[in-house]
């Protein structure tokens, strides 16, 4: 009889202990998107759970090797991308192309969903957690009982500002309303149902671009916006990039709009160098970097770098530089390829002489560079960025300042954000052609690395360090999106038994 009753308590015992999931992993094929997804899977297989991270052959051969204690909890998937006219050989990823080509990228992934499929159905993982494009996503998963939730990279106030499909809004003046013509001058302010005062929406002439880009049919045959609201509508749950000591008002606004549990995951700092995608580049740069860095001042160098997929106009890229000489502060510039307009001689890029002129205090470094370890150097006082959330949470892991030229999309909301933070100023831009001045360049540069009126950003970006930096909160994020992972998978079953 007590042999009966201990059985019975170990099995209630072992009932008790949460479930390990097998969770499936599909980022959009941009790797400012396949990275977090990449850190979020590191976070959650340290929690004993196993993923499984499908993208392209190439995209996973560009990817850090995983740490050794997390190998046997992470599969990678190797989805081949189907070839199209349209697309060069060899390009997997939105940092292969010019961005007019990037909407075949998205028919080629379309393609995948066949092969998706069949790997779903054979895995049966307990969760997808995917991006904004794959539309086609949730009704497949739905029908094989898997359990769904759309990770954004994008910032909360991103989020906020855009607001939940219009078909699933309760509001009249929807940013978006289904079936019209997107008008401007809507993006030009903030919308109506943000709550709190705020400043984040799009100069005039972002929102032009902002309207062909993302709510204009492409040439794979719907919008981004179309595919952002079939991913939203068919979820349990929105992960987000973002934590509440910095987007709290933002956070909860957007879980008010989207009528779903919206769970911060932190801003996913990255675990060490292993962050960054080397594409065939050696580590033996930074022995270059660092010896430059060495002979600087502390904190008065000047960072200056536009990810992997922003691309200034040849004016705009011979103004930035001209700013950079002018405003008489040493500087590290890097540019890669992908970061200029299309050209057969990259050094026409540069205007004649620079690099000669500014050879004592300057570096421009073509290619790849270590972005991480140069923020955290201690000769580096300012960041000049594009303002790529992945890039801003690096910068603020540092306590470094911005000095800000976003060019496109979410870079413009963030900015926005970070200017009413006080972490950092935007270069003046005229409203109307997004125009402006080496002058302009000079003068914001100044203010932020050394001007006495500037201070108050150096200062607010130090304090970034409390929250960004701490990676300790972060993580803590990560356990209570596993949590609810967990929990709501048990009720799910529990509830279809």
């Amino acid at each position: 009889m007590s042999s009966d009753i201990n059985t019975t308590k170990m099995d209630a015992m072992v009932d008790d202990q949460p479930k390990k999931l097998h969770i499936a992993m599909f980022p959009w094929l941009a790797f400012g998107h396949i990275i977090p997804f990449l850190e979020l899977s590191k976070l959650i297989a340290r929690k004993g759970h196993r993923i499984s991270f499908i993208s392209t052959p190439r995209n996973i051969e560009r990817l850090p090797k995983i740490p050794l204690d997390l190998a046997a909890f992470i599969t990678f998937v190797k989805l081949p991308l189907p070839h199209l006219e349209n697309l060069p050989e060899n390009a997997e990823a939105t940092m292969d192309l010019p961005h007019h080509i990037v909407p075949y990228l998205k028919i080629a992934y379309d393609s995948l969903q066949e092969p998706l499929s069949r790997f779903l159905e054979t895995s049966t993982p307990d969760w997808i957690v995917y991006d904004f494009a794959p539309h086609w996503l949730p009704p497949i998963a739905i029908k094989l009982c898997i359990s769904r939730a759309f990770f954004s990279v994008f910032s909360a106030s991103c989020l906020g500002f855009f607001g939940p499909p219009a078909e699933s809004s309760v509001m009249e003046d929807a940013i978006h309303p289904k079936g019209m013509r997107m008008e401007p001058e809507r993006l030009t302010v903030p919308p109506k149902w943000i709550t709190f005062p705020t400043k984040v929406a799009f100069p005039l002439f972002v929102a032009n671009e902002v309207i062909l880009a993302f709510f204009e049919e492409n040439a794979s045959g719907i919008s981004d916006w179309f595919r952002f609201s079939k991913m939203a509508l068919g979820s349990e749950v929105m992960a987000v990039k973002a934590c509440m000591e910095v987007e709290g008002e933002w956070l909860k606004l957007v879980e008010n709009l989207f009528n779903l549990p919206v769970i911060p995951v932190g801003l996913l700092p990255p675990s060490g160098e292993g962050q960054l995608v080397h594409d065939d580049h050696k580590d033996s740069a930074w022995g270059t970097i660092v010896e430059w860095l060495d002979k600087q001042e502390k904190g008065s160098v000047v960072y200056v770098a536009f990810g992997s997929e922003s691309e200034p106009s040849q004016e705009d890229f011979k103004e930035l530089a001209l700013g950079l000489e002018q405003s008489g502060l040493p500087f590290f510039l890097v540019i890669r390829k992908q970061n200029l307009p299309e050209s057969e001689d990259s050094d026409e890029q540069i205007p004649e002489g620079f690099e000669e002129r500014i050879k004592d205090r300057g570096i421009v470094w073509w290619g790849w560079a270590p972005q991480v370890k140069i923020l955290g150097h201690d000769s580096v006082g300012g960041y000049f960025t594009h303002c790529g959330w992945s890039s801003v949470t690096e910068a603020f892991q540092f306590g470094r300042p911005l000095i800000m030229l976003p060019m496109f999309g979410d870079q413009v909301l963030n900015g926005k954000l970070l200017e009413e933070m006080q972490t950092g100023a935007e270069v003046p831009r005229n409203e109307q052609d997004g125009s402006f001045s080496r002058e302009s360049v000079a003068k914001t540069l100044r203010l932020v690395m050394k001007d006495a009126e500037g201070q108050i950003y150096r200062d607010k970006a130090k304090e970034m360090m409390t929250s960004f930096g701490d990676k300790q909160l972060q993580y803590r994020y990560v356990d209570k999106f596993v949590e609810f992972l967990v929990n709501h998978r048990r009720v799910m079953l529990a509830t279809k038994g």
